[in-house]
């Protein structure tokens, strides 16, 4: 699985990380740039919900083939 951040969209306003369930785990927004990035993906359900809350449609989520 692959979270995809379009950096054109994205405004690092963290809504992704304030609504994640594992929030911070999972997310950092990257202090020059103002951009969102998702990392410790082995922490991530899976939920879809930052892709929802991002009030930019910055966010897509790409699930593995199997």
């Amino acid at each position: 699985m692959k979270i995809l951040v379009d950096k054109k969209k994205c405004t690092g306003c963290r809504k992704c990380e304030e609504e994640c369930p594992k929030g911070g785990v999972i997310w950092t927004i990257d202090r020059k740039t103002e951009i969102a990035k998702a990392s410790n993906l082995e922490y991530c359900h899976q939920c879809t919900i930052c892709a929802g809350k991002c009030p930019e449609g910055a966010i897509k989520i790409v699930r593995d083939d199997n």
